[in-house]
């Protein structure tokens, strides 16, 4: 079937006028242009200057890492749609928890909702979240993650997941496409193939799917022909292989076994299109990645984005250049016609699905008045509140230390550093709200001290808190004891045989790998002030755990039970 005659189908269901529209608009624009379509270019801050030089260079769309305030936020992405002479789109990561966009209200993240495991709740968070991301102008997210959190050291995967039960994950993945593609913005199924088996990091390294075929089928295939049925607009096309298709389309043994998705035809177009049937737009990870310049150089790999299968070519380091990259790859045909007009005919016809052609910029962002009644209002930030306490998850407390009291536990010494910023560089953010909460109940709080340890003389607790949630770029997470005791003998000291003693992680899940003796743990997940107020609720015994682990905590250390 000719391309724009399957714009009529699913995911698309576009009407005559809309192809219409799609026609004229690809008609209008000059080959330059449509190069300049394939782009999502990275906006980090409200910047009026940097948005106009992206703004000039008339890309398909921007994705906003905005800064905290909603006035200079708004009006950059308002300034952003004006410049534009086709709709843009404007994409986010819409996945809540502690990397959510400071601008708007931060939610429980997936893990948190998948621990909550109250699909119901998690159509009314994500309605709330999409309320406040129309408001700022998204009409775009790169989610739902629907990776397997089958590796328990990876630290990209774990908070970013729905965890590793494919039944749960399935769910909160439906619930999350059908909320947000109901609201206006384009869901996207990502990390194609499918991470989380492979420990490391796509940021830092090209990762492998290790699954046979068979047991791909059964897990990343079962979830993404789930989401095709249902309609799912978009697929991110990541730095990762997936060896046993490059196998089985009879590929040599060798290094192109392990070509990342986001420049492998046989991936994007022969499984992903052809045997799933996927109609809709595939947009590549972020190109900037190592998963991908590790592969090849970037002036070869720009051009090959496009030309292995994906639509949309997502960031770029120097803007400017890649699009000289993308031009000088259609001259020398490394980028083929065909595939450029297809990638710019599924880019407009997703803008034509969004409704963006019909829409005026106040349709498209609302009116800054509008957008202040609607982020963190009231109702927002009861519904985080409901959602981040009944994510809590006890998951052991053998010598029944919970809940806390100040009889037997008013003495706590804290051990804990606070949450690593999104990118390097950037601010930790501290755990006032958690700490607050604990100090207005009347607890004496006072951090680790290794010249002067706990004892049962002057503690009547010790309370680890952790707070690194999946992010990119860490390698790896874990406890970094001599960081946090300050020193080779204090890190290696153990106290939960002279004291009571709690870890709690606003984070990571897997913990007790690395401290399976541990009493007593707790998981909350994110560290968003939501979770920090309903974790310290949870462990006052002010309300009930409510969580159920979406992992297994327990995994490499089944001694940790005990």
């Amino acid at each position: 079937m000719p391309l724009i005659k399957s714009l009529r189908k699913a995911p698309f269901n576009l009407s005559a006028d809309d192809i219409a529209w799609v026609e004229k608009t690809l008609n209008s624009l000059s080959t330059e242009d449509k190069l300049r379509q394939l782009f999502v270019h990275l906006s980090i801050g409200d910047d009026p200057a940097a948005i106009a030089k992206l703004g000039h260079m008339k890309p398909g769309g921007l994705h906003r890492f905005m800064g905290p305030e909603l006035q200079p936020a708004w009006r950059a992405t308002r300034q952003f749609m004006e410049m534009a002479e086709v709709p843009p789109f404007i994409t986010g990561d819409i996945e809540g928890g502690g990397h959510g966009s400071p601008a708007m209200l931060q939610f429980p993240n997936q893990l948190g909702l998948a621990a909550a495991n109250d699909p119901a709740l998690s159509r009314k968070v994500l309605a709330a979240v999409c309320e406040e991301a129309r408001a700022l102008g998204f009409n775009w997210s790169f989610t739902p993650v629907v990776d397997i959190n089958a590796a328990s050291e990876s630290a990209i995967v774990g908070t970013r997941s729905y965890g590793s039960n494919q039944k749960r994950i399935a769910a909160q993945a439906k619930a999350h496409v059908e909320v947000l593609q109901a609201h206006g913005i384009a869901a996207t199924a990502k990390h194609w193939p499918g991470e989380g088996f492979d420990a490391r990091d796509q940021h830092l390294v090209t990762t492998v799917n290790p699954l046979s075929m068979a047991k791909w089928e059964e897990t990343f295939g079962a979830l993404y022909r789930g989401l095709i049925r249902q309609g799912v607009l978009t697929i991110m096309s990541a730095h990762i292989a997936l060896p046993a298709y490059m196998r089985k389309k009879r590929v040599p043994e060798g290094l192109q076994r392990f070509r990342p998705a986001s420049v492998n035809r046989h991936l994007n177009q022969s499984l992903l299109r052809g045997e799933l049937g996927f109609n809709g737009l595939i947009v590549s990870d972020a190109t900037p990645m190592a998963g991908l310049t590790s592969f090849a150089a970037r002036e070869i790999s720009t051009p090959e984005v496009i030309e292995n299968g994906c639509d949309v070519f997502l960031f770029s380091p120097n803007p400017e250049q890649d699009y000289q990259f993308m031009l000088r790859g259609l001259r020398e045909k490394r980028l083929s016609e065909q595939r450029l007009e297809e990638a710019v005919t599924r880019i407009l016809a997703l803008k034509a699905a969004l409704g963006l052609h019909r829409k005026t910029i106040d349709e498209r962002i609302a009116p800054l008045e509008q957008a202040r009644a609607i982020i963190k209002s009231k109702a927002h930030l009861a519904l985080a509140d409901e959602a981040a306490v009944k994510s809590i998850t006890k998951v052991k407390d053998l010598k029944r230390t919970l809940p806390l009291s100040l009889e037997k536990h008013r003495r706590i010494v804290l051990v804990g550093r606070g949450a690593p910023g999104m990118f390097p560089g950037s601010p930790r953010r501290e755990m006032s709200a958690f700490t607050s909460e604990l100090k207005s109940r009347g607890f004496d709080l006072r951090p680790y001290d290794p010249k002067a340890p706990p004892t049962r003389e002057n503690a009547d607790l010790l309370l680890y808190v952790f707070a690194v949630e999946s992010s990119l770029g860490l390698s790896h997470i874990h406890v970094d004891w001599l960081a946090e005791q300050q020193g080779l003998d204090t890190g290696m000291a153990r106290y939960w045989h002279d004291l009571p003693c709690l870890m709690v992680s606003f984070g990571h899940p897997y913990y007790l790998r690395e401290a399976p003796r541990v009493p007593t743990y707790v998981n909350a997940y994110s560290t968003i002030e939501a979770s920090q107020r309903a974790a310290a609720r949870c462990l006052l015994g002010e309300a009930e755990f409510a969580g159920s682990s979406p992992v297994d905590v327990f995994a490499g250390a089944p001694d940790s039970r005990y």
